[in-house]
């Protein structure tokens, strides 16, 4: 019989809230995935996520303005709060330039990098198998587009 030191010593191994077939499964990865933006102004952030970057209303409540983008979810939630550095959202497109090209049209500001880990040409970097660019929404956030993740590239 296994001690609960031993049980618990294999499950970080295997990384902590690895599923396991025989636990089942508690809906996480059935599940779909909601962002939690916040946002100063609610609807101001609201403007720029429908009308600049194409999102579908769905809801409205005290919790904040839930849009759509396909399949996906945002949640836009009043803060206080000074916007976070890291990027909160990506979008995954098919290819970088045309998307870039129609956020610029609507007024969109990419961002240059220039460190030794991150460097953009033209807005855009190379990020181990992928090619991403990265704006700010009307509330200071970081967002970013990002092309699906190609094989040729796996070890940049």
């Amino acid at each position: 019989m296994e001690s609960s030191s031993q049980v618990n010593s294999g499950e970080r191994e295997r990384g902590a809230g690895a599923l396991r077939p025989d636990r089942g499964l508690i809906g996480l990865r059935n599940g779909h995935l909601i962002a939690t933006i916040p946002v100063r102004d609610r609807n101001r952030a609201q403007a720029f996520y429908m009308d600049v970057l194409g999102l579908e209303f769905e809801a409205a409540s005290i919790a904040g303005v839930l849009l759509r983008a396909d399949a996906e979810r945002i949640l836009l939630f009043e803060s206080s709060a000074p916007p976070p550095a890291q990027t909160l959202v990506g979008f995954e497109v098919e290819q970088l330039e045309p998307v870039i090209a129609e956020l610029t049209e609507r007024g969109v500001i990419f961002e240059d990098y220039d460190y030794p880990t991150l460097r953009t040409v033209n807005q855009i970097a190379w990020i181990g198998p992928e090619r991403a660019a990265w704006f700010r929404d009307s509330e200071g956030n970081v967002l970013s587009i990002s092309e699906p993740w190609r094989t040729d590239r796996a070890g940049s």
